[in-house]
């Protein structure tokens, strides 16, 4: 990215691949009259209308959306926002009340001993007539091409202004010839990639639900037409925050791009009194000239290493299993320590009790219409409490989790029988509802103070690892009776920053806890979340074929070990369909791993195929996870009868690929599956391998000659291959990438699937 200043404007000269050294490119600004355009002033001969800004205004000139809009006592919404200097500082300032990425110092020993991985830009821009400031933070890494962009407005004046827009993103493309990519979905069907070409006027996504949503994630990707997940020049962009957002893409009608990202406006208006500042969310700008796998390694380890947090940073967690399919709200303490029990024995190492342990008396929480505000235990269903039972999942040799929903009540509460004004309601309107719940007003400190203290109480009093930290209503009649008027516009940004304060204090007193994010399922997928979360449960949907089009379109900007993912009954609760067990778990490995079933009435073959599976994940999670992910064949193809994706181990010594058939196709045309990722010049082994059947004492667990590349003709000796033990062939890289794998007879069946084993020799 090249920066200047231009009618005292900062302006971006160009973004993309680096460019050598020079001392001038002036040449890039666009200063060409056009008829209908205006100057700011006479002796002004600059066009503002076509300089690619960075922080651009509205009123002055551009008539194109404004990244910023400050109302002022007189009525104007005119500001003129001028370059007033810059420095650069090492690492990454904190920002205020929000996520963000941050900077890494070397460790003691290494070359880059007490340096950090990142340095951070900071342009400060001045309105003089109200004292307005901004300061604009970019924040390049060293190791990944991605750039941290947020805003800090101050109040410098004398007078109380009233911020109404503001992006956290905005960047100015010279043309329009770009592809947008949104993620899009619903409940149960997060996150599907839509593509189309950018056209003339505004073309975007955003919620206005409180939450990012399961419809519209708070990403997208630019790509030019040609580019592919393998070769072409893309621009990736996504918001470290979870409340509403707006991301569009403006064209004007010369063909100039303006993409923003910032939050939704619709709504908002913040007040800042003389002195007062307003911190902007963080949003992230990563660009690839090496197609779409590429831009997504940069998002990954962005995350891996500038996002996530604390001792679970790259780290494997526990494979769980989750007791809500198994038995919904229908249980007893004997009921769940039968289920965890056999988890055990199929060497399952957290049992976590999902909704219904809480709540007493006519509050207890034994359907959706109860309980939600009272987080103690029924002691009709848990007779020695959170303590006692998880005290005997531990003596089993398992930890012990736990769901809540800290951010709702019901009126069937005890909480809501005291503090009724606690929800977020309007006065004079009634209060619309979801699954019999409210929302509680995080915007209110005196609430996150409760629910963090009820929450304390329970995590000090029980040995509880993790929490599943749920959200299943978005927000309506968003009023905060807390404040004024002048206030009400800040209510859902409010909100969300009472929910990161109660993250914070919650992993600063139990700093080994792991929370998983939720929201009625993948609803509030986001690297806000994630900065907190090491996982988010990505999606309700468990069935294992619906699975490969969220987890998919997940991976554009979330790594692999975000992904909650389970392994569940069958027939599926939510399609009906029925899957063999082997293909549930290679999908759900291709995440953070567990099962939720009842495992109490799974076929003695099924819970040995069980036992196996978690033996192979525990040998290859940390390859599936921290290696570079790649998608191979896309679920979302015109047929939709295939996908396939792999990890590759970072050394590229080793790689797993899962291969997977949606509808078989009689008579099927020979296919090959081509790799990605691999030294081209070394030698790989190459067998499948079949993780239900894994030899968990220690052996390899691989299939018969007759599994790898789908047939004999791939593994015979005369075929000019090398052999390597039973069931192996060898092959270059280079071969296994421009050539591939056959895989014409995979499986024979629906919903059939394959892994394969790649190791170099």
């Amino acid at each position: 990215m090249i920066l200047g200043v231009a009618a005292g404007k900062l302006v971006n000269l160009y973004t993309g691949a680096p460019l050598p050294d020079r001392s001038d490119f002036g040449y890039l600004l666009e200063d060409r009259f056009r008829v209908l355009a205006t100057v700011r002033r006479d002796d002004d001969s600059r066009y503002v209308e076509f300089l690619r800004q960075e922080f651009p205004e509205y009123g002055r000139g551009d008539f194109r959306l404004p990244a910023i809009s400050v109302a002022q006592p007189n009525g104007s919404r005119i500001t003129d926002l001028a370059y007033a200097g810059y420095r650069v500082v090492d690492g990454k300032p904190e920002l205020d009340g929000l996520p963000s990425t941050y900077a890494n110092e070397g460790a003691a020993g290494r070359s880059d001993e007490g340096l950090a991985d990142a340095q951070t830009l900071l342009v400060d821009l001045a309105d003089d007539p109200t004292g307005l400031t901004v300061t604009l933070a970019y924040t390049i890494f060293r190791d990944e091409p991605v750039i941290a962009r947020s805003a800090v407005i101050r109040n410098g004046g004398r007078e109380p202004l009233d911020l109404e827009r503001v992006m956290s993103l905005n960047l100015d493309l010279p043309d329009r010839n770009w592809t947008m990519t949104e993620f899009m979905g619903a409940w149960a069907r997060e996150r599907r990639p839509y593509s189309q070409p950018l056209h003339p006027g505004v073309q975007g996504v955003g919620s206005l639900r409180g939450a990012s949503s399961p419809f519209a994630n708070p990403s997208a990707i630019f790509a030019r037409p040609n580019t592919d997940e393998d070769q072409g020049e893309a621009f990736g962009v996504a918001f470290v925050y979870s409340g509403n957002f707006d991301l569009h893409a403006e064209v004007d009608t010369f063909d100039a791009t303006r993409i923003q990202l910032g939050i939704n406006d619709f709504g908002f208006t913040w007040r800042l009194e003389p002195g007062e500042s307003f911190q902007a969310p963080e949003a992230l700008l990563a660009y690839s000239s090496n197609g779409l796998n590429a831009l997504s390694h940069a998002f990954h380890n962005i995350v891996r290493g500038n996002l996530a947090r604390g001792p679970w940073k790259g780290r494997e967690r526990p494979v769980l299993i989750n007791n809500w399919e198994a038995t919904y709200f229908d249980f007893t303490e004997d009921k769940l320590l039968a289920l965890a029990r056999t988890a055990w024995k199929a060497g399952i190492e957290l049992f976590v009790l999902d909704d219904g342990w809480f709540g007493k008396g006519p509050h207890a929480r034994v359907t959706d219409n109860a309980g939600l505000g009272d987080w103690t235990p029924n002691p009709d269903r848990l007779p020695d409490g959170i303590a006692g039972i998880a005290r005997k999942v531990n003596e089993l040799g398992m930890r012990f989790g736990l769901w809540f929903e800290p951010e709702m009540v019901n009126k069937a509460s005890d909480l809501y029988t005291e503090h009724p004004d606690w929800v977020l309601a309007t006065p004079g309107r009634g209060m619309s509802v979801y699954r019999h719940q409210y929302v509680l007003n995080f915007a209110n400190p005196a609430v996150v103070n409760n629910i963090y203290s009820q929450l304390h109480t329970l995590l000090s009093g029980a040995n509880i690892a993790y929490i599943k930290w749920d959200m299943n209503r978005f927000i309506t009649e968003a009023f905060d009776a807390t404040r004024g008027a002048e206030r009400q516009g800040e209510v859902l940004h409010r909100y969300i920053l009472g929910v990161y304060e109660l993250y914070r204090r919650l992993l600063a007193a139990f700093p080994e806890l792991i929370i998983e994010g939720c929201s009625s399922g993948g609803a509030r997928f986001d690297l806000g979340i994630l900065a907190y979360s090491p996982q988010i449960w990505t999606s309700d949907d468990t069935d294992a074929v619906e699975r490969l089009g969220v987890q998919w379109g997940t991976s554009y900007i979330y790594p692999v070990e975000a992904m909650g993912a389970h392994v569940s009954i069958t027939p599926n609760h939510q399609t009906g369909r029925s899957e063999p067990i082997d293909t549930r778990a290679n999908v759900a490995m291709f995440g953070t791993f567990g099962y939720e079933m009842d495992l109490n009435r799974t076929s003695a073959e099924d819970l040995e195929a069980i036992r196996s599976q978690v033996a192979f994940f525990k040998r290859f999670g940390p390859l599936i996870h921290w290696g570079d992910f790649y998608r191979l064949r896309s679920p979302f193809a015109p047929d939709r009868r295939s996908a396939a994706w792999m990890t590759v181990a970072r050394d590229g010594s080793e790689a797993l690929v899962a291969d997977f058939t949606i509808l078989m196709q009689p008579n099927r045309p020979n296919t090959r599956l081509a790799l990605r990722g691999l030294d081209p010049a070394a030698l790989y082994e190459v067998r499948t391998v079949d993780a239900g059947a894994w030899d968990w004492a220690g052996a390899s667990g691989t299939s018969g000659p007759s599994g790898v590349d789908g047939g004999a003709s791939d593994v015979d000796s005369g075929d000019g291959g090398a052999e390597s033990g039973e069931g192996a062939v060898v092959r270059s890289g280079a071969e296994l990438m421009r050539i591939g794998l056959n895989d014409t007879d995979l499986g024979g069946r629906d919903f059939a699937s394959r892994l394969y084993l790649i190791t170099r020799l």
